[in-house]
């Protein structure tokens, strides 16, 4: 298979905010979705879809979240619950879920429960005082482990999963491990786009000395 080798270069120093993130995602994908769940110190339940979303570490287990201020940059109702209450709970969304998931992406005024709008359940919190939402697959409670405020229109949150939800069907209890069909989790393209993770294939990491011996490099190729 032939590809071309030229490229278009950007340099990020001289690019606007805005084409910088239309360059990250349509490359960076497909991205995972956090659907985060937050309450307010009133007591009213956010949710909000954030597909500047990965873990980071598995000990401690540690979650991180982009989130991008208002324009006037004030805090986003996501933000401004998290600093004030010190937890939130990432729902994974999957594909029976996405229709629910982008009315959650509406700009909607503080203290409306986006939730009760998009038709969903909140379930309490078992260690942390924010709810999950009932339909989703899986749901991570953190506590707000480090937030970084890397510019004054985007902050990093840092959060330490205490609690994990997962459907039954999905993960076997004993070993872990977790069948990705079952899950059928959605990511985030470009622009309106969404991507299912159904498109799967097993790769093996050749040893060292297999690709030394050359009985690895002949497996790659293959592989293309």
């Amino acid at each position: 298979m032939t590809r071309s080798s030229a490229h278009h270069c950007f340099d990020f120093s001289a690019l606007t905010p805005r084409d910088a993130y239309k360059v990250m995602i349509g490359t960076i994908v497909p991205r995972p979705i956090a659907w985060v769940t937050t309450v307010s110190p009133e007591g009213v339940v956010n949710a909000a879809p954030y597909s500047f979303f990965n873990c980071l570490s598995a000990d401690p287990p540690i979650l991180a979240l982009g989130v991008e201020n208002k324009p006037d940059r004030s805090f986003k109702d996501t933000a401004y619950n998290i600093r004030m209450t010190e937890c939130f709970t990432v729902n994974i969304v999957d594909r029976a879920n996405v229709e629910a998931m982008s009315v959650t992406a509406a700009g909607f005024e503080p203290g409306v429960d986006e939730l009760d709008i998009a038709g969903l359940s909140a379930v309490p919190g078992e260690k942390v005082a924010c709810p999950r939402i009932a339909e989703a697959p899986v749901a991570f409670e953190c506590e707000r482990y480090l937030g970084i405020a890397v510019s004054s229109a985007r902050e990093i949150i840092l959060g330490r999963i205490v609690m994990a939800h997962i459907r039954e069907d999905i993960i076997d209890p004993a070993t872990c491990y977790s069948d990705h069909t079952k899950l059928d989790a959605i990511g985030r393209m470009g622009g309106n786009g969404y991507a299912g993770t159904l498109d799967y294939f097993d790769r093996p990491t050749p040893t060292a000395e297999e690709l030394l011996n050359g009985s690895g490099t002949k497996a790659a190729s293959g592989s293309r």
